[in-house]
């Protein structure tokens, strides 16, 4: 039942135009959230994206995307379904119209400049001379005004036909009221008018959109720019041996593709032919390419360089790896973090009390003051434009998209929206060994001892290719490496679940498996420091493999550095003392611990929190995910067991440990641009409202504070990019 019941909800991706400060998240959120169809809806003002989670297939619920896209238009907003090649077109398309009206309204402001200082210059020009500049400058100014102004005058105008107030209608009525009133000036050849500045309101407020447009498509995610890297077509290969290219769609698992060098992999898969050198980047971070042969699994995004390929199907589109890679990050981008809840409290109390403010204002100057409604109620709408709290809304989405997105290019995918936060606050690492500090790839550490001859292998291999345990895959593995062919049995091979295996090579019976299985007695050959398996042909000597887990090549480095920060780095295992021992001691750890089962690596992560420890614990196995759920933050890698990556915060896919670090700096980093924004955009009220409420701010000084207050925090934010992150090679 719950799995029926989780089908029943569709999330949906949308692109919303005309989102300028958090008063239009919470109208769009709000809207959305009283329709109960809707579970969830989320707006993120840096990328413009919404993500509606809704119900489908039963009775009152949502069919289609119309539904949602109706209930937002009612409200003046104008949606469309997220499409990478659409969304693309329609920033193009919006810079193009703005940097029109940008240059209508710069040269608009040039000419009427230069009309203005004749005016103004002309101590001696009569009465009809002025007059007829002045309508000079109205011909120039109010056509000019009406083309520019189209992008403010549309979102007001749908704003208002929602029955709610937006950024853009303060400024289309600046603007709106400044005409009129030069035009009324005009008229009646008074010797002052504000076609000038009307124009310049414009081209100024055009010049700070224009810009944060830039700095929004800097900051978009990664999850929007993955979306390029999928294929809409794929050559599939036909029983007979006919190709034939068909969209990605038609395609399932089972069925034969080929993929030309320079192609995109559009599917994950099996190559079952060809040989090839595929650029895995996008999946694992990693520049240098992979070799793919016969048996090699290969992934959709994935590119493949100098070989044809065919490649039996695994995963369509929707299920493959590089969807999951796309929906975690969309996740980690949507997601509400500890401080981006903070900054929407903090702007929907802040929203209120602006309005209030800009009609003391006007109010205050009307009574108090004979300068009359006009300029009364542009000081009112200096006040609303200054104070939007668009700076207040951009400063923690801004930071957490391009966190997330520097991430992802270190090779770390974040799954937890407030993981970040709890990363920068860490005081102890806690490593588990195989398969995080190591790489969970056994290799044969005896191959040169006596009894491990060509002939051992050869037998022993012969056995050990029927089984899919660790040490079974290395053995085989060493004697593909020594090129030592296996055996055909001719027997059936029985496993023995924890012990080994039994079966009969040229007409010899064999055992391979652990002492007791062999029966060998325990102070024969004592080996407490390896990993071993024991092979016995009948009443002759037996041989022991013995095996290794090879460490990361910068575990040492990596755990080094954390140490150097001052930081408690402890190693959990559930391997024997020996191996533990022998690990700690090449990576230089004096706090560690052996032969811990689930319930052990809890309790000492419980206890350590109890002291107040802000725990990062790095895991792989099944026994890791209870420790993983229970530290402060974790980390997993994506070799990981598929339970211990979903109680993981973070997936790093790197055969690397220094994406862990590059984790940590980022989150330190990411902190303290989130409270410089907090602090910038204060310290930008603070000053800036008062200089507006005291009528020393015109609409158009107003204008250019609120877009450069914008651009800083987004600029701000884009410092991240630039953070030089810790390198295992420099280390």
């Amino acid at each position: 039942m719950q799995d029926t019941s989780q089908k029943m909800f569709k999330i949906e991706h949308f692109v919303v135009e005309g989102l300028h400060c958090p008063k239009c998240i919470r109208e769009i959120e709000g809207t959305l959230g009283d329709n109960e169809k809707i579970k969830n809806a989320r707006v993120n003002l840096s990328t413009q994206r919404l993500a509606v989670e809704w119900q489908q297939g039963v009775d009152h619920s949502l069919q289609n995307s119309d539904e949602i896209i109706s209930a937002l238009d009612k409200i003046g907003f104008r949606a469309f379904p997220f499409n990478n090649n659409d969304i693309s077109l329609q920033a193009d398309k919006a810079s193009k119209s703005l940097l029109r009206a940008m240059a209508v309204s710069g040269f608009a402001a040039a000419n009427i400049m230069l009309l203005s200082v004749a005016v103004w210059g002309g101590s001696d020009m009569n009465e009809s001379t002025r007059s007829m500049m002045h309508w000079v400058s109205a011909l120039i100014a109010l056509p000019a005004a009406a083309y520019a102004g189209i992008p403010f005058y549309s979102s007001a105008w749908s704003a208002l036909k929602g029955k709610r107030l937006n950024m853009d209608v303060p400024i289309s009525l600046a603007v709106i009221l400044t005409c009129c009133m030069s035009l009324f000036q005009t008229y009646l050849q008074s010797d002052e008018t504000y076609y000038d500045a009307a124009v310049m309101l414009l081209f100024f407020l055009l010049i700070g959109r224009y810009l944060d447009q830039k700095m929004r498509s800097h900051a978009r995610g990664v999850a929007q720019n993955l979306m390029s890297y999928k294929v809409s077509k794929a050559t599939l290969i036909h029983d007979d041996g006919l190709t034939e290219e068909v969209a990605i769609e038609m395609l399932t698992p089972g069925q034969t593709i080929q993929v030309i060098p320079g192609g995109k992999i559009p599917v994950d898969g099996t190559v079952l032919s060809g040989t090839s050198d595929i650029d895995t980047s996008i999946v694992t971070g990693e520049t240098i390419p992979v070799k793919a042969e016969k048996g090699s699994e290969v992934y959709a995004g994935t590119i493949n360089i100098n070989g044809t390929l065919n490649i039996e199907i695994t995963a369509t589109t929707g299920e493959t790896l590089l969807d999951e890679i796309i929906e975690l990050m969309e996740t980690a981008e949507q997601g509400r973090a500890k401080y981006v809840k903070l900054a929407d409290r903090a702007a929907s109390i802040y929203a209120p009390l602006v309005h209030i403010l800009s009609a003391a204002t006007f109010l205050g100057w009307f009574i108090f003051s004979s300068i009359g409604w006009e300029l009364s109620l542009i000081n009112a709408i200096a006040v609303l434009i200054i104070t939007c709290p668009c700076a207040l809304g951009l400063a923690v989405p801004v930071v957490q998209v391009v966190a997330s997105s520097r991430l992802f290019k270190s090779g770390v995918l974040v799954k937890a929206a407030d993981g970040l936060e709890r990363l920068a606050e860490i005081d102890t690492v806690i490593f588990d060994k195989t398969g995080t500090l190591t790489l969970g790839q056994p290799e044969l550490a005896n191959g040169d001892d006596e009894d491990v001859t060509e002939f051992n292998l050869e037998i022993a291999a012969s056995i050990a290719k029927s089984s899919s345990h660790p040490l079974c895959r290395a053995l085989i593995v060493a004697c593909h490496d020594r090129d030592i062919p296996t055996i055909a049995t001719k027997s059936e091979i029985r496993e023995e679940p924890g012990m080994g295996l039994e079966g009969t090579v040229n007409g010899t019976e064999v055992w391979l498996g652990n002492r007791e299985w062999c029966g060998i007695d325990a102070n024969y050959l004592p080996n407490n420091r390896y990993s071993e398996l024991w092979m016995k042909v009948k009443d002759e000597k037996p041989v022991l493999f013995c095996f290794k887990d090879r460490m990361r090549s910068d575990a040492h480095d990596v755990v080094q550095w954390f140490i150097r920060r001052k930081m408690k780095v402890i190693l959990l295992s559930g391997d024997r003392k020996d191996v533990v021992e022998e690990a700690a001691e090449e990576l230089g750890l004096s706090h560690f611990k052996h032969s811990c089962k689930p319930q052990d690596k809890i309790e000492t992560i419980e206890r350590m929190k109890e002291n107040g420890d802000k725990i990062l614990m790095v895991g792989d196995g099944l026994n890791d995910a209870p420790a993983l759920s229970a530290a402060h933050v974790s980390i997993s890698p994506s070799t990981a067991a598929e339970v211990s990556q979903n109680a993981a915060d973070f997936i790093f896919q790197s055969q690397k440990l220094e994406s862990i670090v590059r984790a940590y700096q980022i989150s330190v980093q990411s902190r303290k641009l989130v409270f410089s924004n907090f602090a910038l955009a204060a310290i930008y009220n603070v000053v800036a409202v008062p200089f507006a409420a005291a009528g020393m701010l015109t609409p158009l000084i107003a204008a250019i504070a609120m877009s450069l207050s914008s651009i800083v925090v987004t600029s701000n934010a884009l410092r991240l990019n630039f953070e030089k992150l810790y390198s295992s090679n420099n280390a």
